[in-house]
Parts: C-alpha cells; structure tokens; sequence
C-alpha cells in the first residue's frame, strides 16, 4: 500500500525524524529547526505550538499547528519543521505530570517548565507577538529555546 506523501512527511515531522534540508522547497516552504533546551524532565512529552498570526498568538485554538515530542532520555530536542515564509511565534510548554494540560496555580500562572521563541520571559502578563515573533524566509534557520521552569 503506498502512503501519499504528505501523510509520510507529517509523520515523520512528528516523530522528530525529518532532517532540515538547506534550501527553500519549491512550494515556498523553508526549513526552520526549534530547539528546546533545559527540559525539566527526559520523559515528559514537549508540546511545541507555533503561531503565524498575531490576533490569535495564545488563545486558545489559535495556533496554526502543533506538535509534541518526546525527549526520549535527554534535556534537549530538536523539531525540524517546514514553514511558509513570513513571522511567526513559538510556545512551548512541558507536562511534567502527564495529565495532558498545561498546569496554573490560582493565579493562572503556569506551573509547569514553558517558553516562547526569543527566549522571551514575561512576568506578569502574557508575552505580546511581537516579542515572540522570528522570521522565516530562508533556508536553515535554527530556533533556540531555553525552557522556564
């Protein structure tokens, strides 16, 4: 049975497994690779969401895509993906307890490890997109991302 290839490629992105190419793919899509570094645990799974609109960075369902992986031992991933051209945003957040939802204390601030893209740090609001934002444009751009806990 022959797989059609954007069911192959999908998976693979998801798994992790899919090596960034150097240049732009002829449908206007550019490698980018986010990683995420300083992950609170080697087990928990890594849920990575990536936004390319400012009216809907954070809210909920407004990502364009997500992806989660699983660190499979170490304190480090790495996610290649395939972006169109333009700005876009990262978040990341980590459920260390496995419960499948970003925990928050009363104040609805998070109490699991999270990031966003730029290494931005908010205190006490959300971080706006424009903090967030990088652009993509080119081929092989690389994301570095160091997890809050």
């Amino acid at each position: 049975m022959r797989v059609p290839k954007f069911l192959g490629l999908t998976a693979f992105c998801a798994a992790g497994l899919v090596v960034p190419t150097t240049s732009a793919t002829a449908g206007g899509l550019s490698s980018v690779t986010v990683v995420v570094s300083a992950l609170a645990s080697t087990s928990a799974a890594v849920k990575l969401y990536f936004y390319n609109a400012r009216d809907k960075f954070l809210t909920k369902g407004g990502y364009a895509f997500m992806r989660v992986v699983k660190p499979g031992g170490q304190r480090q991933v790495s996610l290649p993906v395939e972006l169109p051209a333009g700005e876009w945003a990262v978040a990341i957040t980590q459920d260390t307890n496995n419960n499948d939802k970003l925990d928050k204390n009363f104040m609805g601030i998070p109490t699991e490890p999270f990031a966003f893209s730029n290494n931005v740090r908010p205190r006490l609001t959300p971080p706006d997109f424009n903090d967030c934002k990088f652009t993509v444009g080119g081929p092989g751009k690389v994301v570095n991302i160091v997890l809050t806990k």
